[in-house]
């Protein structure tokens, strides 16, 4: 199991917005608390916003939740929307392409 990859990146508002969901806090009420704004927070939850260190931070503050699992599933999904990236690709391809070039 360690070497385990989900066939799909996962946001961390994922994970989040089902925790907000069991406990059955509203997420006006969690962004009354946590001093963050409705809109800040329901971008965060319906993966619309990546989460920032300050704001996995808060959510430990409030949920609990460890915030380093939160930024490692944050990078996570960033480098996995990168890899799929044709365009990214094709610019990482042409990078490797002169940088082979030039130290040769």
């Amino acid at each position: 199991m360690e070497n385990y990859v989900c066939a799909r990146p996962i946001h961390p508002g994922e994970l989040l917005k089902e925790e907000v969901e069991y406990r059955g806090i509203s997420q006006s009420k969690l962004a009354a608390q946590m001093g963050m704004s409705y809109k800040a927070l329901n971008d965060i939850l319906n993966e619309r916003r990546p989460l920032t260190p300050t704001s996995a931070m808060l959510f430990n503050a409030a949920l609990g939740v460890e915030p380093g699992m939160l930024m490692r599933m944050q990078l996570d999904y960033n480098m996995r929307l990168l890899y799929s990236d044709k365009t990214f690709a094709k610019r990482l391809a042409e990078v490797r392409k002169i940088v082979a070039t030039v130290t040769l």
